[in-house]
């Protein structure tokens, strides 16, 4: 039986060994060859079903678009054993944190249609994960990765070796959702986090089993400190329970299942004309927006909305990055085109430009250079940052390619928000939807406010914002 999925490297085009259990790294990688690689799952969407309407569980009713249930059915699993496997996993989440993975809330927030003076044909759709499992979004990427480590047990694909440590960088939502789902399937987890985590954090780690190293900076490295140590911890034998997609591809998989979502639950017509999204490593907009282009791929979604990106004036790894091959490709979409030579005077008319050379080779020769001249784009952020978003501070944006990749496409561009606009986009958040979402989950709303007072948006335009952590 063949797999409706293949995993292949996004920097350098290397396919995964079918044979290879944990296909998480690209296996052509080498150090310093500043080759973008990250393991990404191609979907032939042909024949495939989208959704099974009235199953409440996503990894079940999106599961015909997941790798692990082809990879599964590929190694001829039942759908009736896969079903059942994750059944199973989502009872044990649900055990120890008291909900499971379902559906979570999408639609029109008639306070912020109001508050941004959208018509009844617009508006601002949220999308709520803060009544997730853990209280995010970062559950879904963590269940992925753990239906794919079982699928693997299950079928002896790991040829009855040991249980391996699983391993993680992170000081939040990420960490504890990576403890709550490591402790449902029981399996030992080590964190990384830096000197300043939350100590209600710490306390929630400890009970959830997690075993917790802190890591300091040291004067004159650049890079996050926690993510060095991961990398040291993966090379002694860990196993990367981790959002960051160079280190695990497939951390995009259980994401993708909030853009299926976003497409299921959309208004009549389908019809999303923006959607901003808040990023740090970029895990999070990466897989929403694979989940959308999966859904155009199979029929369920006319076009993918416009994307814009969100983070914070203190620090900004991805609008560097883009801004540095943007430039790029409008002077060269200027000099093939015959346009009148001079720099765009602002980022629409730079996105329109370079909306120019999407139907030739152009753009993709650009992104194919950035994907394999990964320290001209990408690296990590000088100094410490600090914000009230600091969901969103992270070192560097691991999946800066593929977020690019979507913002170019689709006309959009990253948005850089004030201290002030994240704290006003909160108490507005908070106030018009009574959703108790924190800082960094508000923030794709703090994007919207920003682009909203900046270039205007018409009354009739259908945006939507992820409210994506809850305020602890």
């Amino acid at each position: 039986m063949s797999s409706a999925t293949i995993l292949i490297c996004a920097g350098c085009g290397a396919q995964a060994d079918p044979d290879d259990p944990y296909p998480f790294r690209c296996p052509a990688a080498a150090r310093g060859d500043d080759v973008d690689h990250v393991m990404t799952v191609v979907l032939d969407p042909a024949g495939l079903r989208f959704e099974d309407d009235d199953e409440p569980n996503p990894f079940i009713r999106y599961r015909e678009l997941l790798h692990a249930y082809q990879a599964a059915r590929s190694l001829r699993m039942s759908d009736e054993s896969w079903v059942d496997l994750v059944r199973e996993l989502a009872a044990r989440v649900a055990a120890v944190e008291g909900t499971g993975f379902r559906i979570t809330p999408f639609e029109r927030s008639r306070g912020l249609s109001e508050h941004l003076g959208s018509a009844d044909g617009g508006g601002v759709w949220v999308k709520d994960e803060t009544g997730n499992v853990s209280g995010s979004h970062k559950g879904r990427h963590m269940m992925g990765l753990l239906i794919h480590l079982q699928v693997v047990e299950r079928l002896g694909l790991d040829r009855g070796r040991p249980t391996a440590e699983l391993a993680i960088a992170s000081c939040g939502n990420a960490a504890l959702a990576a403890a709550v789902i490591a402790h449902a399937a029981d399996r030992p987890l080590q964190v990384f986090v830096p000197t300043n985590a939350d100590p209600a954090v710490v306390r929630a780690l400890k009970e959830h089993h997690a075993t917790i190293t802190t890591c300091p900076r040291d004067d004159g490295v650049a890079g996050d400190p926690t993510y060095w140590r991961l990398q040291q911890a993966i090379g002694e034998g860990a196993l990367p329970f981790t959002c960051q997609g160079s280190d695990n591809g497939l951390a995009i998989e259980g994401g993708k299942t909030i853009g299926y979502e976003v497409v299921s639950q959309s208004p009549p017509g389908g019809r999303l004309d923006r959607l901003i999204v808040q990023v740090g490593g970029g895990a999070l907009a990466s897989s929403v927006i694979q989940g959308l282009r999966d859904a155009v791929g199979i029929g369920r979604l006319e076009r993918l909305p416009r994307i814009h990106t969100v983070q914070t004036e203190g620090a900004y790894p991805l609008n560097r990055a883009y801004g540095r091959l943007a430039d790029r490709i409008a002077a060269r979409v200027s000099r093939e085109s015959g346009a009148p030579s001079g720099p765009p005077a602002g980022d629409r008319e730079r996105a329109e430009l370079i909306a120019v050379g999407a139907a030739t080779p152009l753009v993709e020769e650009e992104l194919r250079y950035a994907a394999t001249h990964r320290s001209e784009f990408m690296w990590p952020w000088e100094e410490e940052p600090r914000s009230v978003a600091h969901g969103i501070l992270d070192d560097e944006t691991y999946d800066w390619l593929a977020v690019v990749r979507g913002m170019l496409e689709t006309g959009g561009w990253p948005l850089l928000v004030s201290e002030e606009i994240l704290r006003e986009a909160n108490d507005v958040a908070r106030t018009v939807t009574g959703v108790d979402v924190d800082h960094t989950g508000s923030s794709g709303l703090a994007g919207l406010l920003a682009l909203h007072r900046g270039e205007g948006l018409s009354p009739d335009e259908r945006v939507s914002v992820l409210f994506t952590g809850v305020r602890r």
